[in-house]
């Protein structure tokens, strides 16, 4: 959608001026010379900007201000006077102005100006979408959940995105960093390029050079025709290493060199080729620990790691269970072509009761098991794994007794139950409920979700 700017002055220069300073093919400008005309084309465009003239003949801006900020608190008014007074900027901003201009205004002013408060506002659009997916679905690319530490990584992905040149992922075993990786890949400017993986830990020895920048022919036994590596595969796109701890301390100096300059030298060639790709790293190491034990180089930590971000365990995100029995529920049904409704609450007493060493992957594997060996449209204990079979109905016992729950905890508990049972569909989620989604969505935010299951 464009931006929609009104500006309103008495002065008809001034607006020929703002016009032809902003308008664009993508920024939308209308004028007004009375208040009540700016009003009525408020109310029929809802603009997004409003340049509003300080004193006017039949107006007092300072007056109309806070009725323009009371009528859509998200209107950003940016007043214009001829005469500039502290006191009055003081009171502008007291009273909900974004900015203060004063006429004659120079229009690589006005544009500097108004532009910053135009990307805002792209910017706070993007927000609310993500927001609203989030709570829509409860997921971000392949990565799903709903709880605060989760909500903490989505914002960390979305705001790094379109400026990140390398990153590190961080986190267990099974917590998904490649799909946060890919995430990343796909909120970034090179989300049309390729994303290219290579798993650091499956390499044998000997080709990890060869692997990540290419070959000539004759260069090793067995290099019978030149290879591109991983790097020009990925050129203008992403490459992920994945578990980057595992990189032999002489390849970790070669890749030290290729993020420095940003070129490659196959092995067996003099020639380097330039390459331009975004690098994600991913470990469930303690690379400074690796780092005291002269197992990885300081220098290419820091080079990775301009932005960590660390993926938390299921037990440190268990509210996420429900959502992601869901998903993976959902997931597997289709691939198996069946039609499983739901889990017993037997068996869910005693997926919610294991501590997931594995993780979300622990997870996803015991759901994809539970919906192959489901005979009916609905998982029970016995179509679990073996591990769980001595934990039959007859000897579900509850948990360890913990705190009881603050209202909002419970409130925010059933809710999230709910939002999985629909699905995801946050209006029929709050229509069970008998809620609004306004309602539903600030309880979703606003609780404290942190307490464990």
């Amino acid at each position: 959608m464009p931006i929609k700017i009104l500006a309103l002055d008495d002065d008809p220069a001034i607006l020929s001026l703002v016009k032809s300073a902003l308008q664009s093919d993508d920024v939308e400008v209308q004028t007004a010379t009375l208040p009540e005309e700016a009003w009525r084309i408020a109310r029929k465009d809802n603009p997004d900007i409003i340049l509003l003239d300080l004193v006017m003949p039949t107006a007092n801006g300072m007056e109309l201000l806070p009725q323009f900020i009371a009528w859509n608190p998200l209107i950003v008014v940016v007043l214009l006077t001829g005469e500039y007074h502290p006191e009055y900027a003081v009171e502008a901003i007291q009273k909900g102005a974004s900015d203060y201009l004063t006429k004659p205004v120079e229009i690589d002013l006005l544009q500097k100006r108004i532009g910053k408060r135009i990307e805002e506002i792209r910017k706070h659009r993007r927000v609310l979408e993500l927001e609203e997916e989030f709570a829509r679905t409860g997921r971000l690319g392949d990565l799903v959940g709903l709880s605060r530490p989760m909500l903490n990584v989505y914002a960390r992905l979305e705001r790094i995105a379109p400026h990140y040149r390398s990153v590190l992922i961080t986190g267990e075993t099974g917590t998904g960093k490649e799909l946060a990786a890919r995430a990343l890949h796909s909120l970034s400017p090179v989300s049309s390029g390729p994303f290219v993986v290579c798993n650091c830990a499956a390499l044998v020895e000997t080709l990890f050079e060869s692997e990540l920048f290419g070959h000539t022919a004759g260069a090793f036994t067995g290099a019978v025709k030149d290879r591109a590596g991983l790097f020009e595969t990925g050129n203008g796109g992403t490459v992920f290493l994945d578990e980057i701890g595992e990189l032999p301390l002489n390849v970790q100096s070669k890749l030290l060199r290729v993020l420095q300059r940003h070129e490659v030298q196959r092995v067996g060639s003099s020639t380097v080729r330039p390459v331009d790709v975004r690098v994600i790293a991913a470990t469930n190491r303690n690379l400074k620990d690796e780092i005291a034990g002269k197992q990885f180089r300081e220098d290419l930590y820091y080079r990775l790691a301009v932005v960590e971000i660390h993926l938390p365990r299921l037990t440190d995100r268990h509210e996420d269970l429900v959502l992601l029995q869901r998903h993976f529920l959902t997931e597997y049904s289709k691939r198996y072509n069946k039609r499983i409704r739901s889990i017993t609450n037997r068996a869910q007493a005693v997926l919610m009761r294991h501590t997931w060493p594995g993780n979300v992957r622990e997870l996803e594997n015991v759901i994809g098991h539970a919906c192959m060996m489901a005979a009916g449209d609905v998982i029970d204990v016995w179509d679990l794994p073996d591990e769980f079979q001595g934990q039959k109905h007859d000897s579900v016992q509850p948990a360890a007794v913990e705190a009881p729950l603050t209202m909002a905890e419970a409130e925010f508990r059933h809710a999230l139950s709910v939002l999985a049972q629909a699905g995801g569909n946050k209006q029929e989620a709050a229509e069970i409920l008998g809620i609004s989604r306004n309602t539903l969505y600030r309880i979703l935010k606003d609780a404290n979700p942190e307490k464990q299951v």
